[in-house]
């Protein structure tokens, strides 16, 4: 089955990026946070078994001239639950079964999770989900087509998760999880030992922390 890793990205930009982390970040240093974690997150899944894509939304040029070898898929719609639905569609259109999508805000997030979900998919599970400290997921896979999974869900809240697993039972779709792990969302979340671990594979992140200290 082929696989597919999509990243949602957006051009990191100040004021448009992890504005929750301001007054402590200057929407500047914000945007360079969010460039490092974007960046460091591509770099790590090159490591995996599957063909990899961005969807991007902003300035294009950005993601040209930063990975130049990788595909871009525009975001399109209205809202986050219309752009993973028109996105999941796009990749099954290019002959993908075994798709998921990530985003940027969890630059250590074990690989193995990832690989883990496609092992989900092909033994059988129409959707996975990778549930999030915030009550959201930090990934979403799909075997099926079931755009259904992602309209009227309440994104800005903390029953992401939950009113999508109402949804995929709804459907009669076999819904799977993977460990839980979390977002850097807050200021706080920049504590976290794991981001500071040399063994993380996330340099520019330690580096944006470590800068920080000093």
């Amino acid at each position: 089955m082929k696989r597919a890793l999509a990243m949602f990205a957006k051009a990191p930009l100040p004021g448009l990026v992890k504005t929750r982390l301001t007054p402590a970040l200057s929407p500047e240093q914000g945007a360079d946070l969010y460039r490092c974690m974007l960046l460091d997150t591509i770099e790590r899944t090159r490591a995996l078994p599957m063909d990899l894509f961005v969807c991007h939304d902003g300035d294009e040029l950005f993601f040209r001239n930063a990975i130049p070898d990788l595909p871009l898929l525009p975001q399109q719609g209205a809202c986050l639950g219309t752009r993973l639905e028109n996105a999941f569609a796009e990749l099954y259109r290019q002959g993908y079964r075994a798709r998921a999508v990530i985003g940027t805000d969890a630059p250590d997030l074990p690989l193995a999770y990832v690989e883990e979900a496609f092992r989900l998919l092909e033994e059988g599970s129409d959707a996975v989900f990778g549930p999030a400290e915030d009550g959201g997921y930090y990934l979403v896979a799909l075997g099926c087509e079931h755009g259904e999974l992602f309209r009227d869900i309440p994104w800005s809240g903390p029953r992401v998760l939950e009113k999508s697993l109402e949804r995929a039972a709804k459907a009669g779709l076999c819904a799977s999880l993977l460990p839980p792990w979390y977002d850097v969302d807050s200021i706080q979340d920049l504590s976290r030992p794991g981001l500071s671990d040399p063994l993380n594979g996330a340099p520019l992140t330690r580096a944006f922390i470590e800068a920080r200290k000093g």
